[in-house]
């Protein structure tokens, strides 16, 4: 079976507030230690349907204090200059207008209401779960 690329849009602050690891106190060493743990491009992953992707690229989407952290080799910090939300709604519909294949990690119900059909979602938990190995 042949994995279909995928983009993948990160919510940084909705992740890392998934985890009580006490991100608030720093929250750009958080952000940058969350980057850092992304998938990179060229890895196979398996999204929460089963579906075979090959991670093409990796946007991380940013907001406030967040904004200053470093992104490591092989994701791309997208700096929201509002709130993130909006951000990622709008990268991913120009995403999946060029025809990409979009996967939004994001635990938020209105988030994930904005996005496009075409595009796939999983939660933290699912980017955890990559984190620590498992399928």
């Amino acid at each position: 079976m042949v994995p279909a690329p995928v983009v993948l849009v990160v919510d940084v602050a909705n992740v890392m507030g998934s985890r009580p690891d006490g991100w608030w106190r720093d929250r750009a060493g958080a952000a940058a230690r969350l980057m850092g743990e992304l998938p990179a491009p060229g890895t196979e992953v398996r999204s929460p349907d089963g579906l075979l992707l090959l991670v093409d690229r990796v946007l991380a989407v940013v907001e406030g204090k967040a904004r200053e952290a470093p992104a490591p080799d092989g994701v791309e910090a997208v700096r929201a200059t509002a709130d993130g939300d909006s951000t990622i709604a709008a990268l991913a519909a120009d995403l999946v207008a060029d025809g990409r294949l979009v996967l939004v990690v994001t635990a938020d119900r209105g988030l994930r209401a904005r996005l496009p059909a075409p595009a796939l979602v999983a939660g933290p938990r699912w980017l955890l779960d990559l984190r620590q190995g498992r399928p």
